[in-house]
């Protein structure tokens, strides 16, 4: 993780009042070696806690601080160049805070901004919580790429909620330059139409649920911190057993990750039949990355719109399935889980579906039409599974890195049912071990009984079935325990 030197820190370009500079940093957790910003001390020494409120950092750059003998101004020295905005925001509204910080030679260390209940100042655009609401989305952001001029327009509005536009406007205000540009201008835009009266009111009522969505994402950079390969492997052996060379494929796609500290140009498409676990595989990458996952069911979608939005011409237009898979997770970075790929060209005469999918795959940006913004995709992740991945087009598979998954042998059926699938069904029964007991001939029944079908599902079916009758016999029968032998087993299934 990046981090800042005061001895080197970039100088913004500021009036002859301004006594601030800005330095560049993507701390996630503040302290006092790692601090928001630094005020100066040296005429008075500053309490741990200390309240007051900022002044406009364009005019006197400075926090008044409220102590018991009355009320001292000191000039702010230095800002982590995300809170420039937010700093400024506080001081025209003048909002009462709470600073925690420690006195060092370089002067006040604030790690910590607070909203206080007291002191006359201004009231925040949204319910409690704003604030800190606010500073988390900071921390989660990445330092500008050009650092604050301090010369953007202002904006007013009227006291709501959150999702109103007075909150929407402040967000903006404070986020600046950590939103990516075109969507800083693309809510600028959207502003001005929701706060319009020269337009209807369904699409002021557009605009506002547009940005109400888009604002709260947390756009992302496309740098990822290192993964730990052992924990990667952990996870692997706890969701999926044997299949060695799949885990092999997929632990060196995490070292690949690990030195290049981004994403492979290339998804995950995991081919095999089904029930050999190709989602359980999909799910244990997200966990690997640490990354929220959403789904994408190919077979169900059949018109492209419902991946793409529809237009805001339309009275009851909405987002596609894949920007509200963006607001439902909250931030730029997740896995989508695409599942049976081999599905996704069956159109039905509006287009074709998987035409969407490339544009997505390929990071350079998905447009949705009713969001009517180009949303950065350098953070996605894709990971497809299908059966037949001679039904896949030649441009989809061009996206993939393609793993294929063999079925399970017979002796590896047996150690899956006799190690994971019956003794999580007797746990999640309260069943104890000795209570259900499946014997060598009985286990060869059960793999014999299935041995036409693919996959596990069947097997962890039989040990619900075997668990479930067990536990009958034990609470009917008043039986202590029960052993499925060959003949048992059999006569179950008939």
């Amino acid at each position: 993780m990046p981090v800042f030197d005061f001895s080197n820190s970039k100088t913004e370009k500021k009036d002859p009042e301004c006594t601030y500079t800005t330095f560049q940093s993507n701390e996630k957790v503040p302290s006092p070696e790692k601090p928001i910003l630094i005020i100066e001390n040296k005429s008075r020494q500053w309490k741990h806690h200390s309240c007051g409120v900022f002044s406009n950092p364009n005019q006197k750059s400075s926090f008044e601080f409220k102590e018991e003998d009355g009320v001292f101004p000191a000039d702010i020295l230095k800002i982590d160049a995300r809170f420039v905005s937010l700093v400024k925001w506080l001081g025209e509204n003048y909002i009462s805070v709470r600073l925690s910080g420690q006195n060092t030679a370089e002067g006040y260390a604030v790690y910590k901004i607070r909203e206080t209940a007291f002191g006359g100042g201004g009231k925040l655009s949204a319910e409690d919580g704003f604030l800190q609401f606010m500073i988390e989305r900071l921390l989660a952001s990445n330092a500008p790429t050009e650092l604050p001029e301090g010369d953007e327009e202002d904006e007013d509005g009227d006291d709501m909620k959150l999702t109103s536009i007075q909150s929407i406007t402040d967000f903006m205000t404070c986020a600046g330059r950590t939103m990516p540009d075109n969507i800083r201008l693309w809510a600028r835009r959207n502003l001005a139409v929701a706060r319009s009266h020269e337009v209807s009111q369904e699409e002021r009522r557009h605009a506002q649920r547009a940005l109400s969505i888009m604002m709260n994402i947390q756009w992302k950079n496309n740098y990822f911190e290192s993964i730990d390969p052992v924990e990667a492997r952990r996870i692997l052996d706890e969701e999926l057993y044997g299949m060695e060379k799949v885990k092999q494929r997929i632990i060196e796609t995490i070292i690949q990750i690990n030195r290049t500290h981004t994403l492979p140009a290339y998804g995950l498409l995991l081919v095999g039949p089904a029930g050999t676990g190709k989602s359980q595989i999909a799910y244990a990458v997200a966990r690997i990355l640490k990354l929220p996952w959403t789904t994408l069911d190919m077979s169900s979608i059949n018109d492209p719109e419902q991946l793409t939005g529809s237009s805001r011409v339309y009275a009851n237009a909405k987002p596609g399935i894949i920007m509200e898979a963006f607001s439902m997770a909250g931030e730029s970075n997740l896995v989508f889980i695409i599942n049976e790929l081999d599905k996704a060209t069956n159109g039905k005469g509006n287009g074709n579906p998987a035409d969407v999918l490339l544009t997505l795959l390929d990071n350079l940006g998905f447009t949705d039409n009713y969001m009517e913004c180009m949303v950065p995709t350098v953070g996605v992740y894709p990971i497809a599974t299908a059966n037949d991945k001679a039904q896949i087009s030649a441009p989809l598979m061009s996206r993939f890195a393609v793993i294929e998954l063999p079925d399970y042998t017979a002796e590896e059926k047996k150690v899956i049912f006799s190690k994971f699938a019956l003794p999580k069904v007797l746990k999640r029964m309260s069943l104890k071990a000795e209570e259900c007991v499946v014997a060598p001939d009985g286990l060869d029944a059960v793999i014999e009984q299935f041995a036409d079908t693919t996959g596990i599902r069947d097997l962890e079916q039989a040990a619900e079935h075997i668990a479930a009758n067990a536990l009958y016999q034990i609470e009917v029968n008043h039986v202590s325990s029960v052993t499925f032998d060959a003949e048992m087993v059999k006569k179950l299934f008939e």
